[in-house]
């Protein structure tokens, strides 16, 4: 009969179900050797779970749960349970699964034969993602999934089954359970107990904390503290009424608030799902199987991406939805607060910051306290520390104020182990690439519309692949632990201090977070394809040349690896021009000998952009080819030491993370592959050098040409302080920028951070930070005993007619 009954059940549950199976390939992490050998556990003895869990299982080739294993001649059900549905009369109570006999029965089989070794596999099956509520619905008592009856399961496969996700887990060893905790019902007891504690903290991690609708929110904050505080103050020094200054901090409230629908998110992610499709070829994600550990072991999770585009709103939000885990509140700019996406944002989780909070205490309160509110009820967030979108394609400096505010939020005595997770998120197509060039040369920043988003649906085409790679994250109760030993002193639940040592842990925090995202880069046809086109003289090469080229950049990063972290395209320099081309980034010329690729000004201007993405993975293995070309004859620890100098004076800008123990590694690499494609020999004396520069040598100075820029402008602030000193930073900035300016003219270098005046300044504080320059009595900057030494290194990786014309300007 049972059996009859779940075949007629099969079909509506195959019409009604869609499931989103994570991790993606659960065969590889189950590691399971036969048939026999693996069991399942489920929250729910549910006909609609297990006819689920069986289709499900059968996509994957693994074994059907519904069938009974036989093991020496004894049976046992694969599937253990832990709930039986609840009575749908509320008086009739429902007695408990046989989950305990069945696992004590496997435990002690595997106590009398201990050649034995059958792996449980615990699997999570949820219907739907609505996060449970502090105020009930009608909905909410229909539908709940705590024990459903029937009847309330009829209802969620209806409204829910197609937005299904079954998390299968780390598959758990009986041999190992009997080992460390023996097979008697204490030890039965204690697997259930444990897998009861492992479903309930996936769920809430796929779903969220119980939700707080606004105006719950907006009386959690009207009953905060500091906030009652803030308002008294205000009344006080303005001579309004409390009355008065609630109704403007209620007015704050609502500016700022979130209002999040799951409804919106479910339409969202279906909406989403089809524009993707439209627009790339693929969304590659890298170490999602970290943000679910975290969230596993409770871990509050911050999400701490680079700013591309508006793009990454939604493709992060859409990612993080995919992997099982609920969507975070985001900080959005106040300028997105139009309508009709201003709404829209804010039902999907954005809540809205305004650019400064200079001088209104009131609002950088409830802000600092609205941001608190949420880290407190455990809702994962999410801000971009670089405050803006990047123009150039660089990471920007970051902005500390809202991890300032997270610290502070920790101080009020937060129990759970919040967790910064940096996040790179890169494209082969930036839709606004256009507009930043013309913002970076003098215009005005478009102001954000409806018109302005119906302009930019018009544009929409195939953008290529899109990449997220979520970096090492870093928990910032070990970050405080580290940093400031004593930082719990600090804790105060009302009021805490802004101690001393905050701003110093906040901005070396800040500089970690970017550096983990740096490392965490992805390199794709366009990024590599500009970066080698960018280098070449006249920004131009035949195919063949340009393939040899990307092949001798992958070789690089696949023998000595920028990071760990990294991705690097699996596809050859072949297959990496078909997809430069598809996209149209590169002009074609054909003639009788073949094409040539080609970027004219304007396709220029946009591919510096996609280069500079992926520039400071390339600046050790450039260095080392601009020291080799400079210097005939350098062994391994010249090499090194020059090397450790000028990353460690690159590192601010470019956030470069290598030590000398890396550096050093990377550079035997490098090395290693140099040699083994006949670049470069070590003579017997432990001399490295260029072999031929005329035969192969051509790939060295290529990958040499890579950090010319770079070098060009520290030449240039160099040479006006050893002209100039003592002098003011204002005068060293602007002089800087205008020499920059004429060499960028003379020389055709027309990449905008070039004469960018905040770069100038980034490479005053490098050499004042490495103390290659100090500041006199009158605050004017002078050469210390070791910039001279600096300074004949960076004329000698300098380009000759460059320095010529630096130094007789």
């Amino acid at each position: 009969m049972r059996s009859l009954f779940y075949f007629l059940l099969s079909w509506p549950i195959k019409m009604l179900v869609r499931c989103k199976i994570l991790p993606d390939n659960p065969q590889e992490s189950l590691e399971l050797e036969n048939d026999k050998s693996v069991f399942y556990i489920t929250r729910h003895q549910s006909a609609s779970d297990l006819l689920t869990l069986q289709m499900t299982c059968k996509k994957l080739n693994l074994p059907d749960p519904l069938q009974v294993v036989e093991i020496n001649g004894k049976q046992f059900n694969r599937c253990l349970c832990l709930d039986k549905p609840s009575s749908v009369l509320p008086w009739r109570k429902v007695g408990d699964t046989l989950a305990i006999e069945q696992g004590q029965a496997l435990l002690k089989h595997h106590q009398e034969n201990l050649e034995e070794d059958a792996k449980l596999v615990p699997v999570n099956i949820m219907w739907g993602r609505a996060p449970h509520k502090e105020k009930a619905n009608v909905g909410t008592v229909i539908a709940d999934q705590e024990s459903p009856s029937w009847f309330r399961k009829f209802w969620i496969v209806l409204f829910s089954g197609r937005d299904t996700l079954v998390r299968y887990s780390k598959a758990v060893s009986f041999r190992e359970m009997v080992e460390q905790h023996g097979s008697d019902e204490v030890a039965a007891h204690k697997l259930i107990r444990i897998a009861r504690f492992h479903f309930h903290r996936q769920t809430i991690a796929a779903t969220g904390p119980r939700l707080l609708g606004r105006q719950q929110k907006f009386t959690a904050l009207f009953a905060n503290p500091s906030i009652k505080r803030v308002i008294a103050d205000e009344a006080k020094a303005k001579g309004l009424s409390e009355d008065e200054v609630k109704k403007q901090a209620l007015g704050m409230m609502n500016e700022i608030a979130a209002d999040y629908r799951d409804s919106t998110i479910r339409l969202g992610q279906r909406i989403l799902k089809w524009l993707w499709n439209r627009l790339y070829d693929d969304i590659e994600v890298k170490h999602g199987d970290r943000l679910r550990e975290l969230s596993q072991a409770g871990h509050e999770i911050i999400y701490v991406p680079c700013h591309r585009s508006h793009m990454d709103y939604l493709l992060l939000t859409y990612v993080i939805y995919q992997q099982g885990l609920a969507t975070p509140r985001i900080a959005a700019g106040i300028n997105l607060d139009f309508w009709p996406a201003g709404p829209i944002f804010r039902r999907a989780g954005a809540f809205f910051i305004r650019r400064s909070f200079k001088g209104n205490r009131l609002y950088s309160t409830i802000f600092r306290e609205y941001l608190g509110l949420l880290f407190s009820r455990g809702y994962p967030v999410k801000y971009y520390t670089e405050g803006g979108r990047s123009r150039t394609g660089r990471l920007l400096q970051p902005k500390t104020g809202m991890l300032a505010m997270t610290i502070q939020s920790m101080l009020k005595g937060i129990d759970r182990p919040l967790t910064l997770v940096p996040v790179y998120i890169g494209y082969e197509h930036v839709m606004e690439v256009a507009s930043y060039h013309k913002e970076l040369k003098g215009s005005s920043k478009q102001k954000e519309s409806a018109f302005g988003i119906v302009k930019a649906i018009r544009k929409l085409r195939n953008y290529g692949n899109g990449y997220v790679n979520f970096g090492e994250p870093i928990n910032i109760n070990e970050f405080l632990n580290n940093q400031v030993p004593d930082w719990k002193q600090s804790i105060d639940p009302i009021d805490p201090p802004k101690p001393s040592w905050m701003t110093p842990a906040v901005n070396s925090m800040a500089n970690d977070v970017m550096r983990e995202i740096n490392k965490a880069v992805a390199l794709n046809s366009v990024t590599l394809t500009a970066l080698v086109l960018l280098t070449s003289e006249r920004h131009a090469m035949t195919r063949e040349e340009l393939v040899e080229h990307l092949n001798f950049f992958l070789d690089v990063q696949r023998n000595a690896p920028y990071s760990e972290e990294m991705s690097i395209p699996e596809e050859d320099g072949e297959a990496l021009v078909e997809q430069v081309i598809k996209l149209n980034k590169v002009d074609i010329k054909d003639d009788k000998l073949g094409q040539i690729l080609s970027l004219d000004e304007n396709a220029s201007l946009e591919m510096g952009y996609y280069r500079n993405n992926i520039i400071h993975a390339f600046m050790l293995p450039s260095l080392l080819c601009r020291l080799l070309k400079s210097y005939e004859k350098s062994t391994t620890e010249d090499l090194v030491a020059n090397l450790s100098t000028l990353v460690n004076l690159f590192k601010a800008e470019l956030f470069l993370w290598q030590d000398k123990q890396e550096i050093t590694a990377q550079v035997e690499g490098l090395l290693a592959l140099f040699a083994e494609q006949n670049l470069v020999k070590q003579s017997k004396a432990g001399y490295w050098s260029i072999i031929d520069e005329h035969e192969q040598g051509y790939k060295l100075t290529l990958l040499a040409s890579c950090v010319s820029e770079t070098v060009q402008r520290y030449a240039i602030v160099m040479k006006l302080i050893g002209q100039l000193q003592p002098v003011s930073r204002s005068t060293l900035e602007s002089d800087a920028t205008a020499l920059a300016s004429r060499m960028s003219t003379l020389h055709n270098i027309n990449a905008p951070e070039f004469i960018d005046k905040k770069a100038q300044s980034a490479i005053i504080n490098a050499l004042r930070e490495h103390e290659f320059i100090y500041s006199d009595d009158n605050g004017s900057f002078v050469a210390t005993a070791s910039f001279a030494d600096l300074d004949q290194l960076i004329r000698d990786l300098t380009d000759d007619d460059v320095l010529q014309s630096i130094l007789h300007s």
